[in-house]
């Protein structure tokens, strides 16, 4: 495909930029881009002598909130040029702004190409297809650039040429976002049950705000990260009673009959089983109950008390486990601590608390995460007190925490793997169950696991 944006030469005279455009109509040049600044001067003549050319008008608007009535006016001053297509860039401050730009590819005479720049933006090229955009841009090269997702992405990962007026949108609502991978999940398991979705990155400052613009049935579902877990509660017009005593929401469904929120935590079960299931081999060598919990008795050392510290928190007292919590915030700990009636520590004790042998530390807190990998909440010595150490971060799969638990032979738990116990919790959600007894689920699982590696570090 060739095309030639005049946005690239305006710091030429307009007499070398006719010029330009002129010898690109005669060289059969697919699409010719002119800015709507130069297309009064130079429509008629370019449309003249054009044969096979395509010619597209755009304008690019600053940063701001521009309403719908004012995107719609723009529109029909561009469509007013006479071009075959017309673009509008705008530059958004909140993912929100993104909406009227939904609306104006919608009600648009002549084909549109919209594109949101910035990170915040990035859902106007993912959902585009949807709402009928003529094509959607991409980056080369798999450098990143605020906005625009990878081609390769577009291709391999959302497919959206697949994508029409009735896919239905579930995404990641998250601050930050770009570490996620649930697309990388989501995405192939709808194609692998032939579920008409898609999973995209959201960038979201405001959840009650985002939920409140994007309130139409199409948007069905949500995978609900930091900073928002605790917030998506009082977001919900029903919350499943776990999550309700937990007070963290990591799932929201908008049920279809009556177009309700409803909120979920997957958080707590992945946690908990993936750190039994890790016991449970040592559990049963040294001829212990079964059927007791592995966790039962054992002193559990949580570090972080946002939404997955408190879903795992209330998940290790459902066991019988005695929990301590560390956080950087003391009295926000200290509240989680009398909910699960556990005790909370100053979080500059942690490295020195050595009570007992034989304990479990879970780190869910972001002490590791990238770009920080260089950080861990626990030296390596003091590991050796825990039978086993789990940490929520899965960027990187493979932590320094993990990393020098391995070391002094402790067993240790992937953030990986509660990601992909979760994951798959929130798929049967979105997809009302078709998860659970559908004959290509297996397939979900396996990707799961490759998706484990494949970013494994």
């Amino acid at each position: 495909m060739g095309l030639l944006n005049s946005q690239k030469i305006l710091s030429c005279s307009k007499h070398k930029c006719l010029q330009v455009l002129k010898l690109a109509i005669e060289l059969d040049v697919e699409f010719v881009e002119i800015d709507f600044e130069l297309a009064s001067d130079m429509m008629n003549e370019v449309m003249q002598k054009r044969e096979n050319s395509k010619i597209i008008v755009s304008s690019h608007m600053k940063c701001g909130t521009h309403s719908k009535e004012k995107l719609c006016n723009l529109l029909v001053c561009l469509q007013s040029t006479g071009a075959d297509i017309v673009k509008l860039v705008t530059e958004v401050a909140y993912i929100t702004d993104v909406a009227p730009v939904f609306h104006v590819l919608t009600h648009s005479q002549v084909p549109v190409i919209v594109r949101a720049v910035g990170d915040r933006g990035l859902i106007s090229q993912l959902l585009g297809p949807k709402y009928g955009a003529f094509m959607v841009s991409g980056s080369l090269g798999g450098k990143s650039i605020p906005g625009l997702p990878p081609l390769l992405s577009i291709k391999n990962i959302y497919k959206l040429d697949n994508v029409d007026v009735d896919t239905k949108v579930f995404g990641v609502v998250s601050n930050p976002v770009g570490h996620s991978k649930g697309p990388l999940l989501h995405n192939p398991a709808f194609r692998y049950c032939g579920y008409n979705g898609i999973y995209v990155p959201l960038l979201v400052d405001n959840i009650k705000e985002f939920l409140r613009v994007y309130s139409c049935t199409d948007f069905a579902g949500f995978s609900i990260g930091l900073p928002h877990k605790e917030a998506a509660v009082a977001c919900c017009d029903e919350v499943d009673p776990l999550a309700k005593s937990i007070g963290a929401v990591n799932t929201i469904v908008r049920r279809p009959g009556d177009g309700k929120l409803v909120g979920y935590n997957t958080d707590c079960d992945a946690c908990i089983t993936a750190i039994e299931d890790a016991l449970r081999e040592r559990q049963i060598s040294n001829g212990e109950n079964p059927n007791v919990s592995p966790i039962s008795g054992r002193l559990f050392v949580l570090v972080g008390a946002g939404g997955a510290g408190r879903a795992l928190a209330f998940g290790a007292k459902s066991k019988g486990a005695r929990v301590v919590i560390f956080n950087r915030n003391f009295e926000r700990g200290e509240c989680l601590a009398r909910a699960v009636s556990g005790e909370a520590l100053p979080m500059d004790r942690l490295d020195e608390f050595c009570p007992e042998n034989g304990m479990i530390l879970a780190n869910c807190s972001a002490i590791g995460m990238e770009p920080d990998v260089h950080l861990t909440p626990v030296s390596k010595e003091n590991l050796r007190s825990y039978d086993l150490v789990f940490d929520a971060v899965y960027t990187p799969r493979n932590t320094r925490l993990l990393q020098e638990a391995v070391e002094v032979g402790v067993t240790v738990v992937s953030g990986v793997e509660m990601f992909i116990r979760q994951a798959l919790g929130q798929f049967k959600l979105f997809t009302n169950g078709l998860g659970i007894n559908h004959p290509r689920l297996p397939y979900f699982i396996e990707l799961s696991v490759f998706c484990s590696f494949l970013y494994g570090v």
